[in-house]
Order: structure tokens, then C-alpha cells, then sequence
């Protein structure tokens, strides 16, 4: 603690096949980088973190409290993707491990998906494909609609939902959105005051919604009964919101025309295992695997946003980004010396600190406190002669977490 860690011996450890450039951007900061590319199991995983400083993980590797305990070099985890469900995001704060994740950089890939998918469902092209394939021709027009005029409810109108509303109304579509915050339309999208009057007005549902206990199985048979007979519901947010067997009903009775279904609530952990869904077979139902955003540009700018993120953690202590830590960047001074605490939030811990700068006789040329309900994120910069032994006595106190100089 009394020196900073030279990046020479930071270990970084990539799982899941990460994309090349946050490869790239780690060996550009001179620290060692290892990839796996699949996933790992809780024993594996925690086998493979000894003297890891940083993860990078996308969906499949689980980030528990027990893989946490056991990590105790690690100082930083990396969600290269939106979701951060797989990480245990309150063991990971209490443990001082600020986690990051990517929340624009797929914005554009799956608000294309979704208006792919309405083109397809509306026109039962998934249908009509996979018959020419089977050497069958059936050339109908029954069932079959334009977009154009076509109403479409966005549930989440965050930054993938407000997407796919623009490039809708460049179809011809009406948009209609509800959210559970007050959100800003953008273009002709016209926000609704409930998830009930979304699903009763719109011909096409799409859901972009995290994972919370609020969101499981918010669309279940109630819903769905709600929604208009011969409409279409999409869902690449979270395999954990749609009730599938109630869904395979609804497609079932011809009450749904169709539906599109990306994220599913059990997803094999690779490639060749096999899966198994109640909704395989359905007619005018398109299945992906968890690909919403598995496009070259989405994965090449996912993987430059975590790993800057991770970064500018690593060098400078800023936790913008950060799902699990308030928001606090410092700009450097030149010639000082940065010194990080994450610490618990319990009353007198910036006076125990400053007592022991004080004793010091140390100069701090800059300082930034930010704090949630259980923990405390300091920055201070001080003049670089600051003796070492200051973030030392910091680190001791009984109410520090983790102290860093960087």
C-alpha cells in the first residue's frame, strides 16, 4: 500500500471471449492481460483470481459472494455488457470492488433487432423461410401487415427503448411508451401512465426492462390476456420477465399473432449444450440466443467503454460508470500524490482521516467525498512529498475498506 502498484505486475483476466480492443487498450497501459474464452464455474473462477486485480466478464460467468471472498486482489470487475445480475453488486461494494458495466455501447444493434423483428413477425417471414427451405411454396397474404401505421409500446423507455421509437417512426409507426420514471419523449413518442393502457393500445409490445423483482414475470397470463387479440409481444431484455409457458399460450390459443423472444430465464453456458423451450415450433415465433447485441460494432465499442472505464479506475480512482459506487471523478494536479478509501459510512471517518493528515503535517491539494447508505468514496490529492506512511495509518483504521495509492 505504502507505493503504487506498477501496471507491470496489474493482472487483468477476460472471460467469455471479450472483443479484441479492450485487449488491445489493457496492453496499451503496459499491464498483463489473460483470456478464457468461455465462462467459469463459481470453483473455477475462483481458482483462476489468484492475483487478479481486474475481471472483465460478459453474461454466463457468475461474480458471487463466495467468488468475492476468496478474490482479495481484486479491485475492480467489468460487466462487458448491459445486464450486471450475474455479479453480486452489494458483496462487491461491502469488499471495496467497484463494478462497471456497458450501458450504450449495444444501444444501436438491439433497437435494430427489434425493428427487424416487427418487419418479420408482421409479415410471418420466419414462417415462409424455413417452408422453402422444406421444399414448400406458399406464397399468402392473409395475416400478413404493414408496419406503416402500426402502433408500437415500448415498455422501458431508457436508451435502447427510446432507439427503437426513433427508428419506428421512420416506419411509418406510432410509438407509445411507459416507464416507471419520467423519461423525455423523443420525436412523436407519447408516454403513457401504465403498463395496462401500453398493453391494451399497442400492436407490437417490446420490453427494455433490467432485472429486478419487479420485472419478474411482469408479463404473465394477466397481461397478456390484456394485450390485443392478434398482436405481438418481443422481449430482448431479460429472459426473467416474460411468464414462457403462459406466453406459449397466448401464441397457442391465436390470441398473440406472433412473438420474438431473444433472453430466455435458464440459457445453456455455451454453444453446445443444448436448450429446450416451451416455445420451439410455435408458428410465427422467432427464437434467437441472447444475440440483441452480438454485433462486430457493438462488441468492438463495448469492449473500449469497459475497459476505459476500468482504466481511469485503475490510474485515477473515478467510479463514473460505476453500477455499485456514487459517481466521483478528481481531476490531477500535476506533482501530487492520489490516495483512494473506500471506507463505511459510520460519522466520524473524514475527521479520523484528516486527524492523521494533520499529524502529518501533510498537504492535501485536493479532496472529493462521495457516499450511499454503506460506504464512503474518498479521493485526496496531496503534495508528492507526502510521506507513504499517510495512506498507510488511512488503511488501518477499523472503518477502512480498501485504500489505494494511485
Amino acid at each position: 500500500m505504502s507505493t503504487p502498484v506498477p501496471h507491470a505486475q496489474i493482472r487483468v483476466l477476460l472471460l467469455e471471449n471479450i472483443h479484441r480492443s479492450a485487449v488491445e487498450m489493457f496492453a496499451e497501459l503496459g499491464v498483463h492481460v489473460e483470456t478464457v474464452t468461455g465462462a467459469l464455474k463459481e470453483d473455477e473462477l475462483i481458482a483462476r483470481l489468484e492475483g487478479v486485480h481486474i475481471l472483465g466478464i460478459r453474461s454466463k460467468t457468475r461474480v458471487t459472494e463466495k467468488v468475492l471472498a476468496a478474490a482479495n486482489d481484486l479491485i475492480a470487475v467489468g460487466a462487458f455488457c448491459i445486464g450486471t445480475n450475474q455479479i453480486d453488486l452489494d458483496a462487491a461494494q461491502k469488499r471495496g470492488v467497484p463494478v462497471y458495466n456497458a450501458p450504450f455501447s449495444n444501444t444501436r444493434s438491439v433497437a435494430e433487432m427489434i425493428i427487424g423483428w416487427t418487419v418479420f413477425l408482421a409479415r410471418q417471414l420466419g414462417d415462409r423461410s424455413r417452408e422453402v427451405h422444406d421444399g414448400q411454396w406458399r406464397k399468402v397474404a392473409t395475416g400478413c401487415y404493414e408496419l406503416r401505421g402500426k402502433t408500437l409500446g415500448i415498455v422501458g423507455y431508457g436508451h435502447i427503448g427510446s432507439q427503437v421509437g426513433v427508428l419506428a417512426e421512420a416506419m411509418g409507426m406510432r410509438v407509445l411508451s411507459y416507464d416507471i420514471r419520467s423519461t423525455m419523449a423523443i420525436g412523436n413518442a407519447r408516454p403513457l401512465p401504465s403498463l395496462e393502457a401500453l398493453l391494451e393500445a399497442a400492436d407490437f409490445v417490446t420490453l427494455h426492462v433490467p432485472e429486478t423483482p419487479a420485472t419478474k414475470n411482469m408479463i404473465g397470463a394477466p397481461e397478456l390476456a390484456r394485450m390485443k387479440k392478434g398482436s405481438y409481444l418481443m422481449n430482448a431484455s431479460r429472459g426473467t420477465v416474460v411468464d414462457i409457458p403462459a406466453l406459449a399460450h397466448a401464441v397457442k390459443s391465436g390470441h398473440l399473432a406472433g412473438a420474438a423472444i431473444d433472453v430466455f430465464p435458464e440459457e445453456p453456458e455455451t454453444n453446445s449444450d443444448g436448450f429446450k423451450t416451451e416455445l420451439r415450433g410455435l408458428a410465427n415465433v422467432i427464437l434467437t440466443p441472447h444475440i440483441g447485441g452480438s454485433t462486430m460494432e457493438a462488441q468492438e465499442a463495448i469492449g473500449r467503454e469497459v475497459a476505459t472505464a476500468l482504466s481511469k479506475y485503475l490510474d485515477g480512482g473515478s467510479t463514473v460508470g460505476s453500477v455499485n459506487y456514487p459517481p466521483v471523478e478528481l481531476p490531477r494536479a500535476t506533482r501530487t500524490t492520489r490516495v483512494l478509501n473506500i471506507h463505511k459510512n459510520v460519522p466520524g471517518v473524514l475527521r479520523d482521516v484528516n486527524r492523521i493528515v494533520s499529524d502529518a503535517n501533510a498537504n492535501i491539494r485536493a479532496q472529493i467525498l462521495a457516499t450511499d447508505a454503506d460506504v464512503g468514496y474518498l479521493l485526496m490529492d496531496f503534495d508528492e512529498s507526502v510521506s507513504p506512511t499517510v495512506a498507510d495509518q488511512i488503511g488501518a483504521l477499523p472503518t477502512s475498506i480498501r485504500t489505494r495509492i494511485l
